[in-house]
């Protein structure tokens, strides 16, 4: 506790660093750092300790910036280093629980968006609990969903606590080194994993909502995939938390990725998914596609819901024979990013 004036000097004095001034917790950071505004205000020293009063605000703003330091649960203790990328509607932060095992801990940019993240961590129970365990390599894993107060605001956000991903590339980046087009043949072990995620995820009741190229991941040496983001999904497709079958909110620069139900504010289907999961992979061929996967596409992308597919495992049988009468009988491609990426 800091009692007087002399106190909170000699605290800023001794402070290297803004952990040494703050310490771990987030919640007593905020404590300390209001007693010490009270204390150090030039209002409350009569106009002195201006450079102090400076100080320790340049310290509160590196502590803040460097993310949170640690955050403790009833279930685990979290240490929560630097941000690993800002998300459509979330900051995630690279960090560790109970000693070693890696997380990617998400935080909504306005606490207003945690009822997103809340219907992602519901996604996310679901999936391992109603789908085929044999396809969740094909998910995020959640090791919890907790609330957290903000040190600097002293609002609460939700936070979702998911195991780390390494080596993955979403489709956006693979997009991004192959700007003329990928080759069909390596789109193709990308577009059948998708439609397994998609055909475990429906058979679980739950629709993803937002397939879109930064949601999709790829392991290049191992040809996995990762759908990720599932803020935007409708868990137990149409469960009584959200009898209305909507995508709940669409990423703006992507406005004219969605099919029509979803502006339209219309109840979503599988066949949403698949349409997005459909662009994804046009996307990233662009006019390298041959005619027959073109055609094949056009059928996916169809306006109307109810002429859609709406089943991904019927549609990947179909798929794997368009390869099949392309390409032969499947083999493994090797598949490479480039360094620079």
């Amino acid at each position: 506790m800091t009692a007087s004036l002399d106190e909170a000097l000699e605290l800023l004095r001794r402070a290297r660093t803004p952990a040494d001034l703050f310490g771990p917790d987030q919640d007593s950071a905020a404590r300390t750092y209001r007693r010490l505004v009270r204390l150090l205000h030039p209002d409350a020293t009569g106009g002195c300790g201006g450079e102090e009063f400076t100080r320790l605000n340049a310290l509160w703003r590196a502590y803040n910036r460097s993310g949170p330091v640690a955050i403790t649960t009833r279930r685990h203790a979290y240490r929560v280093g630097a941000k690993r990328a800002d998300g459509d509607l979330a900051a995630l932060y690279d960090a560790t629980y109970d000693g070693t095992r890696g997380v990617v801990i998400k935080l909504p940019r306005d606490p207003a968006d945690g009822d997103l993240l809340e219907r992602e961590a519901v996604a996310l129970r679901q999936l391992p609990k109603d789908g085929d365990g044999r396809f969740l390599p094909y998910v995020p894993r959640l090791v919890e969903s907790f609330r957290h107060r903000d040190a600097a605001t002293g609002r609460e956000r939700r936070a979702n606590a998911i195991v780390a991903l390494d080596g993955f590339f979403s489709l956006a980046e693979v997009h991004a080194a192959y700007p003329d087009g990928l080759d069909p043949r390596d789109a193709a072990w990308m577009w059948r994993r998708l439609l397994v995620a998609l055909g475990f995820a429906h058979r679980a009741g739950v629709l993803h909502g937002a397939v879109l190229p930064e949601h999709v991941l790829i392991h290049p040496e191992k040809h996995g995939l990762v759908l990720v983001d599932w803020c935007y999904s409708v868990p137990g497709c149409y469960a009584p938390t959200d009898p209305s079958g909507r995508v709940p909110a669409f990423v703006g620069r992507y406005a004219d990725w969605y099919p029509p139900e979803v502006p339209r504010r219309e109840r979503a289907s599988p066949g949403t998914d698949i349409f997005m999961a459909t662009r994804c992979m046009t996307y990233l061929m662009g006019d390298k596609a041959p005619k027959a996967m073109r055609s094949f596409a056009k059928g996916c992308l169809l306006a109307s819901q109810r002429r859609r597919p709406r089943d991904a495992w019927r549609l990947l049988e179909e798929f794997d024979e368009l390869l099949e009468r392309l390409y032969g009988p499947r083999r493994f491609r090797p598949f490479t990013m480039p360094t620079s990426h």
